[in-house]
């Protein structure tokens, strides 16, 4: 039974020399991992494409299919996700001397990653070996949980222009290296290779600054009351069924028929990738926004090819675990039957070895994994278990602030006409003072028109709940400011509601307040 720590743990141990050999394992097996020929099916670069690019299975020449093998937005993402990290850490433990490493989990409600970011060893450029336990002592390498270079082209095959007719640029050669935010990844035309060299020149020098910066304010909130990623991972943990927790079609089912507001586990993971993968943190000044960052973790295509991802899922993974715990579904989990989220066409469409038009269920095939999701359940049959971690003794309890029951309701936006993931963001401003009621971030692809059952699911929704301090204050002025933040300026939207309307549409945009 292998145990899986946090790598701020990791990192601490390595550091004070209490234990650097642990560290020192991770590490060189990520950097055998990450050198195998990518022929090698237990490579990182051959792993790293089943869950976008450049894998497209049926999508190479189907648009039914929507291109890799992951699953978003429906009732298998926890599971499916919980076999991928599986599959690596058995890549990793299958480097000679590194048998009985584990894979580590960021922890990203700790008070380390809300106060500082990301930990330091997921940053680095660079890692010394200390001891002489797997390679010589003193020995410097270039970090391999820093980013990857390809060892072949990527290209973008999808329909040959987008909504705006406008050239696909998700194309990358060999030699490209996986970037985070602040910086740009976009290198597929000419255009795009000059705008990124401008972008990255002027902020490469202050890059890892400005990205824990971005990442703490995601987690606790910018300049404004109010916990963001992190409250959403304390109010997932609080919905009873596994349905809506498991991902954001049933929940957004589930916001649209209920007074009872629902968070899933699907909607802090996609904070996250954005927050690492470019996009400035909600509340941030439209003078203070980085426009132009398209870092790798914030395109489902390119997203596992950067190797903060593993780390991530695996705390993911974490948080599932823990509401398993919480809700007694160690040993079982129920999906309800034909509800939104339990089709292969929600969201993103079908994935390899699942046709399309077919309902999920927990015997259904986690390809290209010889699981199913009743085979995942209860992760000490997987031969793993978690070490401590900041949302352990987390009980139902604690988990949410008392909330009005009334809630704003965001929707009307077209995925389609959006170029990559978004954001949609709900701040009140009343008296002066302005508080952040919610984000939705919406984990997108370049191109949705790609995807032909993509078009079925283009409504993007968001639902935030209104405090009762807020609503007490109605009729003494101020209104609700709606922010949708896009890669493309044009298509972004702020907009200032009065908080006396219950109802306003702004183009395509409808936005209703329940009271």
């Amino acid at each position: 039974m292998r145990i899986r720590q946090s790598i701020l743990q990791l990192q601490k141990d390595y550091e004070s020399g209490k234990d650097p050999v642990p560290l020192e394992k991770l590490v060189h097996a990520w950097a055998e991992f990450k050198e195998r020929e990518f022929s090698d099916k237990e490579s990182f670069f051959a792993l790293g494409g089943l869950h976008g690019a450049p894998f497209r299975g049926a999508g190479w020449g189907d648009v039914d299919f929507w291109g890799g093998y992951c699953h978003h937005g429906n009732v298998l993402f926890p599971t499916w996700h919980r076999a991928y990290i599986l599959a690596v850490e058995n890549a990793l433990r299958s480097v000679e001397g590194c048998e009985d490493v584990a894979m580590p989990f960021w922890d990203e409600t700790d008070e380390y990653s809300r106060n500082n970011g990301i930990p330091d060893v997921l940053t680095a450029e660079t890692f010394t070996f200390k001891t002489g336990e797997v390679r010589e002592a003193n020995t410097i390498i270039p970090n391999p949980l820093y980013s990857f270079k390809f060892p072949r082209n990527i290209r973008d095959h999808l329909a040959g222009q987008d909504a705006r007719r406008r050239p696909l640029n998700y194309t990358k050669d060999a030699g490209y290296v996986t970037v985070r935010y602040p910086l740009s990844g976009l290198v597929g035309t000419a255009e795009d290779r000059r705008k990124t060299k401008e972008h990255n020149d002027r902020y490469a020098a202050n890059a890892r600054a400005l990205l824990n910066e971005n990442v703490r304010n995601w987690l606790k909130g910018v300049a404004v009351p109010g916990r963001v990623v992190y409250q959403q991972y304390l109010d997932c943990l609080k919905v009873p069924d596994y349905t809506t927790f498991s991902n954001t079609t049933s929940m957004a089912a589930w916001n649209d028929n209920s007074a009872q507001r629902s968070v899933s586990l699907e909607s802090p993971h996609n904070a996250v990738h954005l927050a690492v993968g470019g996009f400035t943190a909600p509340g941030t000044s439209l003078a203070e926004i980085i426009r132009g960052a398209n870092g790798d973790m914030g395109e489902n295509d390119t997203a596992a090819l950067d190797p903060i991802f593993y780390f991530h899922h695996c705390f993911i993974d974490y948080v599932f675990w823990r509401w398993q715990e919480i809700h007694n579904r160690t040993e079982e989990l129920e999906i309800w039957p034909q509800y939104p989220g339990t089709n292969t066409v929600d969201s993103q469409g079908p994935t390899p070895g699942v046709l399309p038009n077919q309902w999920l269920d927990l015997d259904s095939p986690l390809d290209p994994f010889l699981y199913t999701s009743k085979a995942c359940i209860n992760i000490k049959d997987l031969d793993y278990t978690y070490g401590p971690g900041s949302l352990d003794g987390v009980g139902l309890e604690e988990l949410r602030e008392s909330e009005s029951g009334a809630t704003i309701r965001i929707g009307g936006i077209n995925r389609a006409e959006i170029r990559g993931s978004f954001t949609i963001s709900a701040f009140a401003e009343i008296d002066g003072e302005t508080r952040h009621l919610g984000t939705e971030a919406v984990l997108s692809r370049w191109h949705v028109r790609g995807c032909m059952n993509c078009q079925t699911h283009l409504e993007a929704t968001a639902r935030f709940a209104l405090p009762q301090e807020l609503l007490a204050r109605r009729d003494s002025g101020g209104g609700i400011r709606i922010q949708v933040l896009t890669h493309d300026e044009e298509t972004s939207v702020t907009h200032t509601m009065p908080l006396t309307e219950e109802q306003v549409d702004i183009g395509s945009l409808n936005v209703r307040l329940h009271l």
